[in-house]
């Protein structure tokens, strides 16, 4: 980029990079051929051209063009415009989705769109709020966030075209945003975690500049929508690389944004069973995820958000007097409501947090029939994975036997399992004692007990 802001392309020919035909999907090539024939340039730009750089599977397949969305919407029967903000073509074969762009252009060039609207639109925080004007590919190059998101290829003539250095910083396994990065920022919050994700999902080191403002504007993420941040947190966390991720986050002080229950404890103490069982919940997490097995977030955050519950009951029981089955209750809805508001998770997934976090008060209780009702509850695994982590956090012995008898329980056959319970005895584990209410004329009893 020169003084006046216009970029050049380095173009690198087909004998000077990796990417085959052969690795992208054959939907894509089918929409970029068809644009290309119909007379548009196009071009697989962002992190499908990146990951195909590095000899990773790229996980989608993003087009960029100077056809505008009408215009592909004329070439594809099966493609729909979705987007306020940002105008874009979803072309759909299947399940599978190719999303077409079209070149952005700067944001000064904002003339009236045919409505007599504005095509872009900024917020006082410098966020922006609709972005629709569109441009030349070198101005759609300085638009884009990070450099190495920025690499365009072309099944035309099988180039890459760089226009911001992002090759060097791809070799050089570098994060850096294009442009002055508090600008950056201020204009899409987000930008700061996508830093962090890619960070942690490409063992990249972020550049000082890029990192410098990240502290001093986490606060910014505040103006992002709930559920935007929860989008967000799933591909923070559930992509392989949540431990890591989770590490970048602490250290750039934006865990504060997304889980202010969690972040303030463990600034207090670092070495505390929350501590231990968030960082193996989250290496548990990359560990299923690299091994093709199934990961639920709602066991996820119901683990992270554990020992934030049990100390709000506690508090609950001491100020109030009520039982702790009682102050539990309402400690669950405190805590949901509290996290909700940074991110917005769904009712689906806080309904299982829910049966999570009450199983573990009934889990103690396994005389009589108990055990086997237990077992039976559709969210009893998810209840049992979440003791076996407390009892190998805390080291409690109690806790260590309890969690110890439910494994065997499980294994065993419908004999084993009757001798177990019966070995238990006839009285169930005590329960906290409730305070009774006092009257004034209270009436005698018969030596009889409610049971």
């Amino acid at each position: 980029m020169d003084n006046s802001g216009t970029v050049s392309a380095t173009v690198i020919p087909r004998n000077s990079h990796s990417i085959s035909r052969q690795d992208i999907s054959e939907n894509a090539l089918k929409v970029l051929y068809r644009l290309n024939k119909s007379g548009f340039d196009a071009y697989l730009v962002g992190g499908g051209v990146r990951d195909l750089l590095l000899e990773r599977k790229p996980k989608d397949f993003d087009i960029a063009t100077n056809a505008t969305p009408d215009e592909v919407r004329k070439l594809f029967r099966n493609c729909r415009l979705v987007g306020r903000r940002f105008r874009l073509a979803h072309i759909m074969f299947g399940p599978d989705i190719i999303e077409v762009a079209t070149f952005r252009g700067p944001h000064d060039n904002n003339e009236p769109a045919d409505d007599g609207k504005a095509r872009s639109q900024q917020g006082k925080n410098g966020m922006l709020l609709r972005d629709n004007i569109f441009g030349t590919i070198e101005e759609d190059a300085v638009r884009r966030d990070f450099t190495i998101n920025s690499l365009y290829y072309s099944v035309a003539d099988f180039t890459v075209r760089d226009y911001v250095g992002g090759l060097a910083d791809l070799q050089q396994r570098i994060i850096r945003l294009i442009g002055d990065p508090e600008t950056r920022y201020r204009e899409d919050p987000v930008r700061m975690l996508r830093a962090i994700r890619f960070a942690a999902k490409l063992d990249m080191t972020i550049e000082p500049k890029t990192a410098a403002p990240i502290r001093t504007l986490s606060t910014l993420l505040r103006d992002i929508p709930p559920a935007r941040l929860f989008e967000e947190v799933l591909k923070l966390l559930q992509a392989g690389d949540g431990h890591r991720t989770f590490e970048l986050l602490r250290e750039y002080d934006l865990l504060d944004m997304l889980f202010p229950l969690v972040a303030g404890p463990l600034k207090e103490n670092p070495d505390t069973p929350l501590s231990r069982i968030v960082d193996q919940v989250l290496k548990n997490t990359d560990y299923r995820i690299h091994n093709d097995q199934r990961v639920n977030p709602a066991f996820l955050f119901a683990v992270m958000l554990w020992y934030p519950l049990c100390e709000h009951a506690e508090k609950l029981t001491q100020e109030s007097g009520l039982a702790y089955y009682e102050a539990f209750a309402i400690a669950i809805n405190d805590i949901l409501d509290e996290q909700c508001r940074a991110i917005a998770i769904p009712k689906r997934l806080t309904t299982t947090m829910r049966d999570i976090w009450q199983l573990q008060l009934r889990l103690p209780r396994r005389q009589g029939k108990r055990a086997i009702r237990l077992m039976e509850n559709q969210k009893f695994r998810a209840a049992f994975d979440l003791l076996e982590l407390r009892a190998n956090v805390e080291g409690r012995h109690e806790l260590q036997e309890l969690a110890h008898w439910w494994a065997d329980f499980q294994q065993a056959n419908a004999p084993q399992q009757r001798s177990m319970v019966t070995e238990l005895g006839s009285d169930p584990v005590k329960r906290r004692p409730r305070p009774r209410r006092r009257h004034p004329r209270a009436r005698q009893g018969n030596g009889n007990s409610e049971s």
